[in-house]
C-alpha cells in the first residue's frame, strides 16, 4: 500500500497541479506550470487525496503554437478508491497573436467516479481575442467537435442509450476565459467556462465552470485557490449529474 502512495505522489509531483492559465497569445517561446496539492488521514477515517497539474505552452516559431494542459486525481475513502482520473487537452494555434485566430484541439479523459473509461474528442475551432492588455485578457472561442465516450456500464439516465457501452455523437462548444491582475500583479483572477451542447435528439449538454484566486509568493511560487463547477446531462445510472470541487495549494510557473 505505501509503495502505491509513493508511486502516485511522485507521478502528481512530476505533474504539478496549476490554476492560472497560460496564454498561448503571449510570444515567449515557453510557459510552464506547475504544483500539487494532497492530504493523508489515519484513524477513525482513512482519507487519500492527491492531484496534480502540468500546462505548458510552446512557441516553436511565430505561427505555430502548441498547448497542453495536463491534470490528475486520485482519492481514497476508507482504503476504497473513490477517483483515479486523467484530463488532457491539446490545441494547436495558427498565428494566436491576431484578434481571431483557428485552432484544432484534441481532449483525452478517464472518470473513476462516472465510470468513464475514456473519453476522446477533436475537432477545430477559432478563438476571438475580446480584451488584451497587460493586466486583463478576456477571449470568447467557438469550435465543432467529435467526440467518442466508453462507459464501464451500459445503463445510463437517459435509456434512449441503454444497450451499449459507448456514445459517440458531435458537439459545438462555446468557450470563455478570462485572467486579471489586481493590485499590481499581487492578486490574480482567473477563470474559464464552456458550453457543449450535443447535435442529438436526446438531450445531452455539458457545462463547465471555474473561477480561482492566485497570490505571488516568490520568484514563481504562488499560494492558489480553485472552484470547479461540472455538469453532464447524460450520465451512467445511479450517477449524479454535478459535481463541485473547491481546491488550495500551491504552484510554479516558469517563462522563457
Amino acid at each position: 500500500m505505501a509503495k502505491k502512495y509513493t508511486i502516485v505522489m511522485f507521478f502528481l509531483l512530476g505533474m504539478g497541479k496549476s490554476f492560472a492559465q497560460l496564454n498561448e497569445s503571449d510570444t515567449l517561446k515557453f510557459q510552464m506550470r506547475a504544483s500539487a496539492t494532497g492530504s493523508w488521514q489515519e484513524g477513525n477515517v482513512n482519507i487519500l487525496v492527491l492531484r496534480g497539474r502540468l500546462d505548458f505552452v510552446a512557441n516553436g516559431n511565430k505561427d505555430w503554437v502548441f498547448k497542453s494542459q495536463n491534470s490528475s486525481l486520485y482519492q481514497e475513502l476508507g482504503n476504497k478508491k473513490a477517483d483515479n482520473d486523467i484530463y488532457s487537452r491539446n490545441y494547436l494555434y495558427y498565428k494566436p497573436q491576431k484578434k481571431i485566430y483557428p485552432f484544432a484541439i484534441f481532449y483525452a479523459q478517464t472518470n473513476f467516479r462516472r465510470k468513464i473509461d475514456y473519453r476522446l474528442f477533436g475537432g477545430v475551432g477559432a478563438t476571438y481575442q475580446a480584451v488584451r492588455t497587460e493586466n486583463h485578457m478576456v477571449k470568447l472561442s467557438a469550435s465543432l467537435v467529435n467526440e467518442k465516450t466508453s462507459f464501464t456500464t451500459d445503463k445510463f439516465n437517459e435509456t434512449a442509450y441503454n444497450g451499449s457501452n459507448e456514445i459517440a455523437l458531435w458537439r459545438g462548444t462555446a468557450y470563455l476565459s478570462g485572467i486579471h491582475k489586481i493590485a499590481k500583479n499581487k492578486l490574480r483572477i482567473f477563470y474559464n467556462a464552456y458550453w457543449q451542447p450535443a447535435f442529438e435528439n436526446v438531450p445531452n449538454n455539458r457545462v463547465q465552470a471555474e473561477i480561482g484566486l492566485e497570490v505571488p509568493v516568490w520568484k514563481g511560487l504562488n499560494l492558489s485557490t480553485q472552484y470547479v463547477y461540472a455538469h453532464e446531462q447524460v450520465v451512467a445510472e445511479k450517477i449524479k449529474q454535478t459535481d463541485k470541487i473547491l481546491t488550495f495549494g500551491v504552484s510554479y510557473q516558469l517563462k522563457k
